[in-house]
């Protein structure tokens, strides 16, 4: 929600910034709409209340950033990053290469939350300069929540162990 504080935080945020984690937002849930398609097909109905909480999650996420980019007169993208589109190619093939098993589905789905901590942290470590200590903050408190997400795919994969 923007304040009248936010309001006074124009022209400092960075909207391409603020836009490459929309960007990486819309490939997480790309990345896990194709997660439970596979999940689906391969009857491991039990992973979708956790996918679909990512979903959620990066909507939400989306949701708070899209008025930064609006308060800099540009308009928040709805596209994805090209890595993210071969991500989720990659993401139908290793499964189907390794037998269809909830381990290989949750080891992919972990790396693309390592991809999406990975744009996260580059952004608060090489591109804080040209946010407002709201929106870093903001980005932060996120990486944060999706740290939980990861470690709950992550605990869930290492149930899975062979």
């Amino acid at each position: 929600m923007i304040t009248n504080n936010s309001i006074m935080e124009k022209n400092i945020n960075n909207p391409e910034i603020i836009n490459d984690i929309i960007k990486i937002n819309n490939d997480r849930i790309e990345g896990y709409r194709k997660a439970i398609d596979l999940a689906t097909s391969h009857g491991l109905d039990k992973l979708l209340p956790t996918f679909q909480n990512c979903i959620e999650q990066s909507n939400e996420f989306i949701a708070e950033l899209k008025p930064y980019v609006e308060l800099e007169g540009k308009e928040p993208t709805d596209s994805t990053m090209l890595s993210g589109k071969l991500f989720r190619v990659w993401m139908g093939i290793k499964v189907n290469i390794t037998g269809d098993d909830e381990r290989s589905l949750l080891e992919t789905c972990e790396q693309g939350e390592d991809a999406f901590k990975s744009t996260y942290q580059t952004v608060l470590a090489e591109g804080s300069n040209e946010l407002s200590q709201h929106v870093h903050s903001l980005i932060n408190t996120q990486l944060s929540k999706q740290l939980e997400s990861h470690n709950i795919i992550k605990m869930m994969r290492d149930s899975k162990a062979i």
